[in-house]
């Protein structure tokens, strides 16, 4: 039984990977307590990050916690560098010293959008806002170090845990007659329960004897989303045509809803690398969505 230090329980991906890392040891940690929480931690804090790595010594961190107000970013950029740039190297490194794995989120969002076809790994990054940037800065924090790592980027990342665009449009459903959705950024849906199953599926090819794997030479970057793609506004009509009230979805442009923070118009992530390394692929947006709704 590895010991697992597991980050940002309250967050959508965290709270799925509670159920699905049971074969270790998981430590429960997050910024402030409550009763699933057995350490508390503040990546804002770089004290905090190194004395909670060095009293627990897991063998394996996922740091499933992140800065992800995409708008409130651009008004706070300190914070989210702090959190989403500064703090994956600081665990990065403690990892190193313990010879752990650490395993750390990010997203789509380091991406302009220009692409007509899937992001591969290897693809020129180019965020148009801060919080795009501060997890570049994560990212390339990781890797500078070095060690055992895993970066999983994702997208469109939605649960029925937190707040998501499924649970704004179940709500607004209730509320409006009609919702106005944009349609031209493309994408790709991911539920969160199916980055936690298909990261517990890594972790476990990563330290099964049946494997016999050389983290190190695996350790790097990889898409983790679901298969497909579809606009918010293909998504929003997904969601609506699963709910008990059901109000008219109009599409709109990005132009007629103008954000702080500019969004790529296409972020779909190839997921080969993926597929080839541990033979791990999730299934297609919308079979994942009714999945979702029906569990």
């Amino acid at each position: 039984m590895k010991k697992i230090l597991l980050i940002g329980t309250s967050g959508q991906v965290g709270w799925e990977l509670l159920r699905c890392l049971p074969f270790g040891d998981v430590i429960a940690a997050g910024r402030s307590p409550n009763k699933l929480r057995q350490a508390i931690i503040d990546l804002a804090n770089p004290d905090s990050i190194r004395r909670v790595i060095r009293e627990i010594k897991p063998a394996i961190v996922v740091n499933a916690a992140a800065y992800t107000a995409v708008d409130k970013a651009e008004e706070e950029p300190e914070l989210a560098y702090e959190i989403n740039g500064k703090a994956p190297g600081i665990l990065a490194e403690e990892c190193l010293r313990l010879n752990a794995l650490l395993v750390h989120y990010s997203t789509d969002y380091v991406f302009d959008g220009s692409h007509t076809q899937p992001y591969t790994e290897i693809d020129a990054v180019k965020p148009l806002g801060v919080y795009g940037a501060t997890k570049l800065a994560g990212e390339q924090a990781v890797s500078s170090v070095g060690g055992q790592y895993l970066i999983l980027r994702t997208a469109w990342v939605y649960g029925l845990l937190g707040k998501n665009f499924l649970l704004t449009m179940q709500r607004l459903a209730k509320e409006r007659e009609e919702l106005k959705v944009v349609a031209d950024q493309i994408g790709a849906p991911t539920w969160s329960r199916m980055i936690a199953e298909a990261t517990a599926q890594i972790i476990a090819q990563l330290y099964s004897p049946l494997y016999q794997l050389d983290i190190e030479e695996l350790s790097g970057l990889y898409h983790l989303t679901c298969a497909g793609e579809t606009s918010w506004y293909e998504f929003a009509k997904a969601i609506i045509a699963q709910s008990e009230k059901q109000p008219r979805v109009l599409p709109i442009t990005t132009s007629d809803y103008p954000t702080p923070a500019k969004r790529p118009a296409y972020s779909v992530l190839s997921q080969t690398k993926l597929l080839e390394t541990f033979n791990v692929i999730l299934p297609v947006w919308d079979r994942a969505l009714t999945l979702c709704l029906t569990t």
